[in-house]
């Protein structure tokens, strides 16, 4: 069992309550990755029964400003004009994950921070931790950002080189894809049910 509690397959439970999802024909995800430095993100697409690829990147702040607020005030900034340029239906980012590097975590937790705030009220998000991010793409907890980045590529009929940042970002996207596709096949499952039939009553 995986050690983190997550919205992935590995935390799925069939018999949870769950609240209608919304029609997934055009919907976008926007995933990201956050960093104090470099934030990933990757859009895609619902058409047809297929995720495509609309586009990603990373904002960049390394060089851009010297203060962790200036460089928070950019990650804010920018991601909010991305969520206004494609306009998601849903955003799904990297929970953090805490090292031993304390200062480190610290400030990847504000970077994450500063991205939720850029979300607008009403606009779902949802969160994956690392381990289950990669479980989902590759089969394995344990795989490297190479293997996450092929999985990508193929997935999602990428060519050439996609940064680390890009790719991450798009397999946080593409994990919540899978996790919704198994939320809509429960949710058919429990309406094609027979109703219970009521117990007789007893004297």
């Amino acid at each position: 069992m995986s050690r983190y509690r997550t919205r992935s397959w590995r935390a799925f439970d069939p018999g949870a309550p769950r609240t209608p999802l919304p029609q997934t024909a055009g919907l976008r995800i926007l995933g990201l990755d956050p960093g104090s430095r470099r934030t990933g993100y990757g859009v895609i697409e619902r058409r047809g029964a297929d995720w495509v690829h609309v586009t990603h990147g990373c904002v960049k702040v390394t060089g851009a400003a010297d203060s962790l607020s200036e460089r928070l005030r950019v990650i804010f900034e920018s991601l909010r004009e991305l969520i206004a340029a494609h306009g998601p239906g849903e955003v799904a980012i990297e929970r953090v994950f805490v090292n031993r590097n304390v200062d480190s975590a610290l400030k990847l937790g504000q970077a994450r921070g500063a991205a939720l705030c850029a979300v607008p009220k009403g606009l779902p998000v949802f969160e994956y931790a690392p381990r289950a991010i990669k479980l989902a793409l590759v089969g394995s907890g344990a795989a490297d950002k190479v293997q996450v980045a092929h999985m990508i590529r193929t997935l999602l009929g990428l060519q050439g080189h996609i940064s680390p940042d890009a790719s991450d970002a798009l397999a946080v996207a593409v994990c919540h894809a899978h996790s919704r596709a198994l939320a809509e096949l429960a949710q058919r499952s429990a309406a094609a049910q027979p109703a219970p039939l009521a117990k007789a009553a007893t004297r």
